[in-house]
């Protein structure tokens, strides 16, 4: 893959990050009229339930997944470019494969937003405003943690090449069909972790830093089982603790 497929995904990466943050402003939209003008803020930066709709919510969740996945996944793409036979196409397709499955998990996600929006579980902003609902959230996230699936998705994440060379095939659709399966796979390593943006709220970009970070190193081999039991056990602790403290 040439130099300038790798400009254009963190060209794509930088590009999400920056769309989040401008949805992220609570600026008077008449603050940035210089720039494009009041209107085109307004309909920008507008993400709550209430106004946005499904479809805006579900953009902001297609553009988190991306602007946080994307970055876990750069070690297995590099990887595939080094196999012998690998080809930009291949790696386009593979990638498309990722995307799609949190694509799907986007959708799923915002739903969940505007259903607890609803109901009055979260506000506009998708943070939680039930201590019941925060303290599942956390002590869900820190048990999967310990979860053997858990383990198994995040040993093939952590080997991208031993799962390269046992997918490996000769087929047209086949990178795009091993982008499925490393989309499936990181699913099944992030979801719960992705899940706490009700905690934090669903734009709050310091949590999506953060949460990038501890994604990312979770899927490096050695620093990635130093980091995933002891996070288990802090988000645990902070569950019961925020249940003890607003609960009791």
């Amino acid at each position: 893959m040439g130099g300038w497929h790798w400009l254009a995904l963190f060209g794509l990466i930088l590009a999400a990050w920056v769309v989040l943050y401008a949805m992220s402003l609570n600026s008077d939209p008449r603050d940035l009229s210089a720039l494009y003008g009041a209107q085109f803020w307004a309909a920008l930066c507008t993400v709550s339930p209430d106004v946005a709709g499904f479809g805006k919510l579900f953009l902001m969740w297609g553009l988190m997944s991306a602007a946080m996945m994307a970055p876990t996944f750069l070690p297995a793409l590099a990887t595939y470019e080094e196999l012998p036979g690998s080809e930009a196409r291949g790696t386009t397709e593979l990638l498309t494969g990722y995307l799609v499955i949190w694509g799907g998990f986007s959708l799923i996600a915002a739903g969940a937003q505007l259903t607890l929006f609803i109901y009055g579980f979260v506000t506009p902003t998708g943070q939680s405003i039930s201590i019941w609902l925060t303290a599942a959230l956390l002590i869900l996230a820190g048990l999967y943690q310990f979860s053997r699936f858990k383990d198994a998705c995040l040993s093939k994440c952590r080997m991208p090449l031993t799962f390269f060379m046992e997918r490996w095939r000769d087929t047209r659709w086949n990178a795009l069909t091993m982008g499925l399966e490393l989309g499936l796979v990181c699913l099944g390593c992030c979801w719960a972790l992705m899940l706490l943006g009700f905690v934090g709220g669903t734009m709050n970009m310091l949590w999506m830093g953060i949460a990038t970070l501890l994604m990312t190193f979770e899927k490096l081999p050695d620093i990635g089982r130093v980091v995933t039991k002891p996070l288990g056990l802090l988000l645990i602790a902070a569950g019961f603790a925020y249940l003890g403290a607003f609960a009791l």
